[in-house]
């Protein structure tokens, strides 16, 4: 009877090391794993999440700086047109500008 026991306690021992042997290469291949792919994820140029997040932010605060300036400009532009100055000393003061070669057509 005392061989049953001694025989169960050897084979349980070695059945513990087995499983925590398989559990260390379970754990190197994970790591390993791990490394490759980051290594084919750096080689693929990726950006980081953190990086994506705060050019979002700065696109999204550059566009409603965008369009205030837009509303700005419309209503700047609707202040001109409607106090437009009469032709006079002021409007005989300036000169025309003169036109560009690609605004008049010609090469």
């Amino acid at each position: 009877m005392q061989t049953q026991n001694r025989f169960f306690d050897d084979l349980s021992r070695l059945a513990s090391g087995a499983f925590g042997a398989v559990s260390g290469v379970r754990s190197e291949m994970e790591a390993r794993f791990r490394d490759q792919l980051e290594r084919i994820l750096e080689g693929m140029n990726l950006v980081r999440r953190e990086e994506f997040e705060a050019v979002k932010a700065m696109a999204a605060k550059a566009r409603s700086e965008q369009e205030d300036l837009e509303r700005r400009l419309s209503a700047l532009e609707a202040r001109l047109a409607g106090h437009a100055p009469a032709e006079g000393a002021a409007g005989k003061a300036r000169t025309p500008k003169p036109a560009r070669a690609d605004e008049s057509g010609e090469a």
